[in-house]
């Protein structure tokens, strides 16, 4: 599985951003795909995941009610919206696909990761 990551850019505080990630390869073995970000100097930090089936979505707590996956099986994207942006979501933001029972909040269990694309935010 390849995945590739886009969308990132440079944006206003309060502004909005979609990022997309595009998987390629052995698809069908993907079960989880899931958003991280990492901001300079702290850990890789939790967004969200989707169900491949689409069933079942997780958010972090820090970005609950403003950000939205989503998935389109027939494009193999998975889409992370981004709403009501603060300085602090600035961040590389990296998508990464997992196998079935994984934790999904845990970077390691992970096993497939895209190049990351940056996000700033201008307060």
């Amino acid at each position: 599985v390849q995945l590739q990551a886009f969308g990132g850019g440079l944006v206003q505080a309060g502004g909005s951003l979609r990022l997309s990630c595009v998987a390629s390869g052995r698809t069908f073995s993907m079960y989880f795909m899931g958003w991280f970000r990492q901001a300079p100097g702290k850990e890789r930090e939790f967004v969200a995941a989707i169900a491949w089936s689409g069933r079942s979505t997780s958010y972090g707590d820090s970005v609950k009610d403003r950000f939205t996956i989503s998935i389109n099986n027939a494009k193999n994207t998975v889409y992370l919206e981004m709403n009501s942006l603060k300085a602090e979501d600035t961040a590389v933001y990296y998508c990464a696909t997992a196998g079935p029972g994984a934790p999904v909040y845990s970077p390691n269990a992970y096993d497939k990761w895209g190049q990351g694309t940056q996000v700033t935010v201008s307060s």
